[in-house]
C-alpha cells in the first residue's frame, strides 16, 4: 500500500496562550480550573463563550466526568469535541486534532484546555488508578509512583550511557533561572548546582530536585484559521509541523529512547528545517532524564551524547541552547494533564512576544515535545511541534 503524503497545517493559528495561576494545593475542582481558563480565553480574545464551538481537553481528576460534562456545566454547545488521555503529551495532541478539526470546517475556533486540581485525595487517587497494568506489574515489589518509576529508568539509563547526577543538576539549574522570570512559577529561588547535588535522595538516583512538584492550575489556547485569527487582531503562531507516536521501541526492554527518534525526519521536512534553525525548545521535564533524551531524540545530539551536549551548552533563555524559558514543570510545577500544556503555552508566548523578562532574543521558531502516561518501564505517549511567526 502506498503511503499517503501528510497534508500540512497550512492556514491554521494558535493564539491566545492562559495560564490560570498555579497553586500548590486547592480544595477546587477540576471542573473549576477548566472554567477559569475559559473564562480567561473569553476575556483575552474578545470571542464570545458561543463562538467557541470546539473542545479538546485533558485532565486527570476530572473523573467520573468527562470532557462532555464541562460542556453543560460551563454552558458551551461545541459542534466538535474530543478529550485527551494522554497526560503529558495531549498539548502537542489537542493541538493536532483541533487543527484538523479547523482545517476540515468541524469547527471554527477550538479551545484547548489541560487543567487539574491538587489535594491529597485527587492525587493519591490519580496514582492509584493511573494504570492497572503498571501497578500489578510493580506495586508487589515496593514500587509505587512515579518516582520509582523514573529512579528505575534513570539508574538505567546512567549506567548505559555514563551520565552523572551533575549532568542533569545542570538541566535543573538552568531551568530554575528561566522560572525566576517566570511570574507564574512555584519556584521563586534561585538554584545552585552545589544545592542540587546536596538535596535529599528520595529514590536512588533521584534526588529532591530531580521531583516535578504536584499543584493545581490550567493552561489553555484557542486554535483558529489564520483569516479568523487576523480578523480578531490576535497575535498568533503558526503550526510547520507536528508529529505524534505511541508505544514505541516497545522491545527496548527499559526505555532508553522515544517515539520523537522515530519520527524526527518527518517533522523536520513537514517545517523544511533542521534542528539548528530552532531558537528554543520546551521539552517536556517530569525528571531531567527525559529531557536528556528527548536532546538526543530529537536530534539535537546522538544517542547517548546527552551529557556532553547539556555541558557544552547553556540552557537558559539567553543561553547557547534555550530550553523550558518558562522554568517547566521542574520550575513552575506540574498542575497535572496541564503539564502537558505548559510548553504549548510558552512557546505561543516567546513568538508572540508576550515572555516578559525571559523572551529568547530574536526567537523566530520554536519546538514543543510532549511525553505522557508513563507504565513501570517506560513512556507510551510522545509528541512535538514546530511553531513559528506568521509569514
Amino acid at each position: 500500500m502506498t503511503k499517503r503524503n501528510r497534508l500540512s497545517y497550512e492556514g491554521v493559528a494558535v493564539a491566545v496562550p492562559i495560564t490560570v495561576p498555579y497553586v500548590r494545593y486547592s480544595t477546587r475542582t477540576a471542573h473549576w480550573f477548566v472554567g477559569q481558563a475559559i473564562d480567561a480565553l473569553v476575556q483575552a480574545s474578545g470571542v464570545a463563550k458561543e463562538q467557541i464551538d470546539g473542545l479538546c481537553l485533558s485532565s486527570f481528576s476530572l473523573s467520573p466526568d468527562t470532557a462532555v460534562g464541562v460542556t453543560q456545566h460551563l454552558g458551551l454547545s461545541p459542534r466538535w469535541l474530543d478529550h485527551m488521555p494522554t497526560g503529558g503529551a495531549s498539548g502537542v495532541m489537542c493541538l493536532r486534532r483541533a487543527a484538523r478539526a479547523v482545517q476540515a470546517g468541524d469547527a471554527d475556533i477550538v479551545a484547548c484546555v489541560g487543567a487539574d486540581t491538587n489535594h491529597v485525595d485527587s492525587f493519591r487517587q490519580t496514582l492509584g488508578s493511573f494504570s492497572n497494568f503498571a501497578r500489578d506489574a510493580s506495586y508487589p515489589y515496593g514500587s509505587g509512583g512515579p518516582n520509582s518509576i523514573f529512579a528505575f529508568i534513570t539508574a538505567n539509563y546512567m549506567r548505559t550511557y555514563g551520565a552523572t547526577r551533575e549532568d542533569f543538576g545542570r538541566i535543573c539549574v538552568d531551568q530554575r533561572t528561566n522560572a525566576l522570570g517566570n511570574p507564574n512559577a512555584m519556584f521563586k529561588k534561585g538554584l545552585t548546582l552545589d544545592e542540587y547535588m546536596a538535596a535529599r535522595p528520595i529514590s536512588d538516583p533521584i534526588h529532591l530536585f530531580d521531583c516535578v512538584m504536584p499543584c493545581a492550575g490550567a493552561d489553555a489556547f484557542l486554535v483558529m484559521s489564520e483569516e479568523r485569527a487576523r480578523d480578531l487582531g490576535l497575535a498568533h503562531v503558526v503550526i510547520r509541523g507536528a508529529i505524534e507516536r505511541h508505544n514505541a521501541y516497545a522491545e527496548d526492554p527499559v526505555m532508553v529512547q522515544g517515539g520523537w527518534r522515530m519520527d524526527r525526519d518527518d517533522l523536520y521536512a513537514q517545517a523544511g528545517v533542521q534542528p539548528a534553525a530552532l531558537d528554543f525548545v520546551q521539552t517536556y521535564d517530569d525528571y531531567p532524564v527525559i529531557v536528556m533524551m528527548q536532546f538526543e531524540d530529537l536530534g539535537f545530539c546522538e544517542k547517548g551524547e546527552g551529557s556532553a551536549f547539556v555541558q557544552a551548552n547553556t540552557m537558559t533563555f539567553d543561553g547557547s541552547f534555550p530550553n523550558n524559558t518558562s522554568g517547566g514543570q521542574l520550575s513552575a510545577g506540574q498542575a497535572g494533564a496541564a503539564g502537558g500544556f505548559l510548553g504549548m503555552v510558552e512557546a505561543i508566548r516567546q513568538l508572540t512576544d508576550q515572555a516578559g523578562a525571559r523572551a529568547v532574543p530574536n526567537a523566530q521558531l520554536g519546538l514543543v515535545a510532549g511525553f505522557g502516561m508513563v507504565t513501570y518501564d517506560r513512556c507510551l505517549c510522545t509528541g512535538a511541534v514546530i511553531l513559528g511567526r506568521p509569514a
